[in-house]
């Protein structure tokens, strides 16, 4: 059983940035698709960003490609998202999640979630 805590959620102005954590209770190490969602108001969870392994193995939705990076940091367990060039629209609540299904970007495909994080961006 993995278990997932985000931080560094918060309040932002459009065009800044925050970067997002995820500390896993074990190891990550090349076993797990680490993925971030997110969930704004209204609105059903969408898939964010995913990473296996290596950057080859990094997918991004179309909404943060070239805004948002997501990296992990496999002795520390922790699973990193930075978030630049903020808009409005990013407003919502940020979801760690944790796959054994290798490159996914599937939500369904993911067993294990953390509490999430509010990131809230005013214009």
């Amino acid at each position: 059983q993995v278990q997932l805590v985000e931080s560094g959620g918060g309040l932002a102005q459009a065009g800044g940035s925050l970067r997002l954590s995820c500390a896993a209770s074990r190891s990550i190490f090349s076993s797990y698709t680490m993925g971030w969602f997110r969930q704004a108001p209204g609105k059903e969870r969408e898939f964010v960003a995913s990473n296996w392994w290596s950057d080859d193995n990094t997918h991004y939705a179309d909404s943060v490609k070239g805004r948002f990076s997501i990296s992990r940091d496999n002795a520390k367990n922790t699973v990193y998202l930075q978030l630049n060039s903020l808009k409005p629209e990013d407003t919502a609540v940020y979801y760690c999640a944790a796959s054994l299904v290798v490159g996914t970007r599937t939500q369904s495909h993911f067993d294990h979630w953390g509490q999430g994080t509010q990131v809230t961006v005013s214009s």
